[in-house]
C-alpha cells in the first residue's frame, strides 16, 4: 500500500463523530492493516506532517501512533530515513487479540461482519473485560461481607409461604411492595420525592437507560453526556442512534458552554452526587441552573446514582430530583453496589404523569420475571438489614480507600495526584500527559491486575487527561499493597520508558 493510497484508505474508516478518540482509530487501523498484509514488511509510512495532512487530525496524534506502534514492535525509525514496517510474519498469530485496551476485543473487521450499522458502534467500542473480579476492578462491592445468612432465611420463608403467583412474570412495574420499600428508602437516605407508582422497578441502570431514552428520545435526538463518563452509557447511546455531545465537567459538576447552551439537548444524562469517573460533586449552584435550563427549553433529565451510598467525608448528598418541581428528572439507581452485582435489580423513579407508561413500556419490551427474588429484596429493605448493612461495609471500604491511599503516597509521594477518592469504590490515580494509561492496563491484565484508562472515558480529544481507575472495595486489605506493588512495575516502566527517550 502506498504512503497516498493509506491516507485514502485511512480517510475511508476515520470517523471524527463516531466517539472514539483519533489516536484510538488510528492505532487500530494501523496495526491492524500490517497484521492482515495491507501494509507489508518494507513498507514506508507517511511522515507525520504529512499523514495529519491528509487526515485533517492534529500531527501530535500521528506522532503519538506511530511512538506506540515502535515501542510494540511493528514499526521501526531512523531520523532522516522514515518509519517502517518491520516484519512481524512471525507474530502474527499471537497478535491479533487485542485491539483497544481491553482484553476481550477482537480486531473490528472481524467481530462486526455482517453486522448492523447499530451493532458494529457497539462491538467496536466494547468496554467490560472478561475478568470481573479482582484487584483493582472498578465497581465492584465485597459481596463476600454480604449477609446471606440473612438473605437465605427470607428466601426460604418466602418460597414455603408464597411460591405462587412469585414465580410468574412480574407485574408491570415491578413487584408492588418492593416498589413502595424502595420508595420509602430513597426519600430517607436521599431526599427522592416520589410514591410507589413511581418506581419502576428494571434488571440495573443499564436497562433503565435503556428503556427511558426508547420512551424519550427518537433517532439522531441530542444527548448530553459528561465528558468523561461511563463507557457503558456512552456505548448503549451511540449504538441507538442518538447523537452524543460530550459536554466538559470541571469542579462543579457538568459544565456546558455557551455554544452547548445555544442547543438544548433532548436529554441530559449526569451523575451529580458522584460525577464518574473523577468524583467531583455537582454544586448546588449548577444543579439550580441545569434544573431552570431544562425546564425553559424542555429537556429531560436522567440522574445517575450508581453509588452515592458510600460517601467517607460527609453524608449521602441529596438528590438533583428532589430539587425538580417541573418534573423533568427520572433518578435511576440499582442494588448492585449496595447489595451485589448479580441480583440484577434496579429501578427508575419517573415523574408521576410518565409512570403508566413507563411501566407498560417495560413490560412490554421484556416481560419482566424475578418476582420472587422481588420479594425477598423487598423484606431485606424494608426491614433495614440494607440500611446496616451498607452503614457496616461503608466503613470497610473507608479502611481500605485509606490503606491504598497509603500504599501509593508510600510509593509516589506527591509526584502523582490521586482523584475522586471521597466516595464510591474507587479512585483515580492521575498520570502524566506523555504516559499510555491503555498500554500499562494491557500490560498490567497479563499480570493479574485489572485496572481501567482514564483516558477511555473522554469522547472530545482534547479533553483527555491520563490516568487508572482503581476500584478497592472488594480487594481484602492484606492484597492491597501486594497488588499495587505490581501494578506500579508496570507503571514506573513507562514512567522511565518517557524519561530515556527524552534523554
Amino acid at each position: 500500500m502506498k504512503p497516498i493510497a493509506l491516507a485514502d484508505w485511512l480517510q475511508q474508516w476515520l470517523n471524527v463523530n463516531s466517539g472514539e478518540p483519533a489516536y484510538r482509530q488510528l492505532y487500530r487501523l494501523l496495526r491492524q492493516a500490517m497484521l492482515d498484509g495491507r501494509l507489508p514488511s518494507g513498507t514506508r509510512l507517511p511522515s507525520s506532517r504529512e499523514l495529519a495532512r491528509d487526515l485533517s487530525i492534529a500531527r501530535n496524534t500521528v506522532i503519538q501512533v506511530y511512538e506506540q506502534l515502535a515501542v510494540e514492535g511493528y514499526v521501526s525509525a531512523a531520523t532522516g530515513r522514515g518509519t517502517f514496517v518491520e516484519d512481524i510474519s512471525q507474530d502474527t498469530i499471537d497478535s491479533v487479540s487485542a485491539v483497544g485496551w481491553n482484553d476481550q476485543a477482537g480486531p473490528a473487521g472481524q467481530s462486526s461482519r455482517g453486522l448492523s450499522t447499530r451493532a458494529r458502534r457497539l462491538i467496536d467500542r466494547l468496554g467490560f473485560s472478561r475478568r470481573q473480579y479482582g484487584a483493582f476492578m472498578a465497581g465492584l462491592p465485597d459481596v463476600a461481607e454480604f449477609p446471606a445468612k440473612t438473605w437465605l432465611r427470607l428466601q426460604n420463608k418466602h418460597w414455603r409461604n408464597s411460591p405462587g403467583r412469585l414465580l410468574s412474570y412480574a407485574e408491570a412495574g415491578g413487584y408492588a411492595p418492593l416498589r413502595q420499600a424502595i420508595s420509602a428508602y430513597l426519600y430517607s437516605s436521599r431526599s427522592v420525592n416520589s410514591n410507589a407508582e413511581q418506581v419502576v422497578v428494571t434488571t440495573g441502570i443499564h436497562q433503565a437507560l435503556d428503556v427511558a431514552t426508547r420512551l424519550l428520545c427518537d433517532i439522531g435526538d441530542t444527548v448530553w453526556i459528561e465528558d468523561p463518563s461511563y463507557w457503558g452509557l456512552r456505548n448503549l447511546l451511540i449504538s441507538s442512534g442518538l447523537k452524543v455531545e460530550p459536554i466538559a465537567v470541571d469542579a462543579e459538576g457538568i459544565r456546558p458552554s455557551r455554544h452547548d447552551l445555544r442547543h438544548p439537548p433532548k436529554l441530559i444524562v449526569v451523575t451529580p452526587s458522584h460525577q464518574y469517573p473523577l468524583g467531583m460533586v455537582m454544586s448546588l449552584a449548577r444543579r439550580r441552573m441545569l434544573l431552570d435550563y431544562a425546564s425553559k427549553h424542555g429537556c429531560w433529565i436522567i440522574e445517575d446514582d450508581y453509588d452515592s451510598d458510600f460517601r467517607y467525608e460527609s453524608r449521602p448528598l441529596p438528590s438533583l430530583q428532589g430539587l425538580d418541581s417541573a418534573g423533568l428528572v427520572l433518578y435511576v439507581g440499582s442494588f448492585s453496589k449496595t447489595m451485589y452485582p448479580g441480583l440484577r435489580i434496579g429501578y427508575m423513579v419517573v415523574p408521576e404523569r410518565m409512570a403508566e407508561a413507563f411501566a407498560s413500556a417495560l413490560a412490554e419490551l421484556y416481560r419482566e420475571g424475578q418476582m420472587m427474588t422481588q420479594a425477598i429484596v423487598a423484606e431485606f429493605v424494608r426491614e433495614g438489614y440494607l440500611s446496616s448493612h451498607v452503614r457496616r461495609v461503608r466503613n470497610l471500604y473507608a479502611q481500605r480507600r485509606a490503606l491504598l491511599i497509603d500504599v501509593i503516597r508510600s510509593h509516589y509521594g506527591d509526584s502523582l495526584e490521586i482523584v475522586g477518592d471521597e466516595a464510591g469504590l474507587h479512585l483515580v490515580l492521575a498520570l502524566p500527559e506523555y504516559v499510555d494509561d491503555l498500554e500499562i492496563c494491557r500490560q498490567a491484565f497479563e499480570r493479574g491486575i485489572t485496572v481501567r484508562p482514564l483516558s477511555d472515558y473522554y469522547l472530545h480529544e482534547a479533553r483527555i487527561r491520563r490516568g487508572l481507575l482503581l476500584g478497592y472495595a472488594q480487594v481484602p486489605p492484606e492484597q492491597i499493597e501486594p497488588a499495587f506493588k505490581i501494578l506500579a512495575s508496570v507503571v514506573d516502566a513507562q514512567l522511565s520508558m518517557r524519561k530515556q527517550s527524552v534523554v
